[in-house]
């Protein structure tokens, strides 16, 4: 992949010797941080910041659904940051081809970040598994803490309906497991939150693309080429390093 918003492939290192080829080694670009650190400091995050870091994300996330790959393990560690607020996103350790035919294991990844096809262990799955992790770093940037901290899979279900409220029958639809339709209907349930509300620092833009993007139903949940020009604008560069 060769995108400014993906993280570079810089060499491939392999054994001099066949007889030893047991490991390849991968040299990738240097970058400086990642999102995860940036949040978790001290420093400053400005709308002007969360924008443009969005808009990176997105950018790159385009390209990469264009090469009909999913990431699958979108955080905000993977989201490799430069001083200039350069973003590129990296650890494809994951990512899979997209297929409607191919039969996608179950995920492994921290669940606070996986969209509720995951945590259900959908056989078949879409690019809007990646469209739901970058919802929840964007709640996170916003608010500097995780919006689902879960500690398990249960319990992961249990915040996010809390927070979207309980899928009714036709949101469910997509479950093609009766044991997992039954499941979920088996859940508490909650009203939808008002997110304007829940994240009062957020601008309206922002909460739109939001609710957009943390739907439980992955049919109706917004896509990458929307969401690119969405809850965006103005976008600014910021003129000020996220290490000031």
């Amino acid at each position: 992949m060769d995108h400014e918003n993906v993280i570079a492939i810089k060499d491939i290192i392999r054994p001099p010797q066949r007889e030893n080829f047991n490991d390849v080694y991968i040299v990738y670009e240097l970058v400086d941080t990642d999102l995860h650190q940036i949040i978790r400091s001290d420093q400053q995050l400005t709308d002007d910041h969360c924008r443009y870091f969005l808009y990176q994300i997105l950018r790159g996330l385009k390209y990469v659904h264009l090469a009909n790959v999913l990431h699958r393990g979108l955080k905000p560690s993977n989201l490799l940051l430069n001083a200039n607020c350069n973003l590129k996103i990296g650890d494809f350790g994951l990512a899979s081809t997209t297929s409607e035919t191919d039969f996608m294991t179950e995920c492994i990844v921290t669940c606070w970040y996986l969209a509720p096809e995951l945590l259900q262990n959908c056989s078949e799955y879409t690019a809007a598994v990646d469209i739901w992790s970058v919802g929840c770093i964007l709640g996170e940037m916003m608010t500097r803490q995780p919006i689902f901290p879960g500690r398990d899979y249960v319990h992961q279900l249990g915040l996010i309906t809390e927070l979207i409220g309980s899928p009714d029958d036709s949101s469910r639809g997509f479950l093609r497991s009766d044991n997992s339709r039954r499941y979920v209907r088996q859940l508490p349930q909650y009203p939808r939150q008002n997110f304007s509300v829940r994240f009062p620092n957020m601008s309206p833009g922002a909460v739109d693309l939001l609710e957009k993007m943390l739907i439980f139903d992955p049919h109706r949940r917004i896509t990458g080429n929307r969401s690119h020009g969405q809850g965006l604008t103005p976008l600014v560069i910021p003129s000020t390093s996220v290490f000031e």
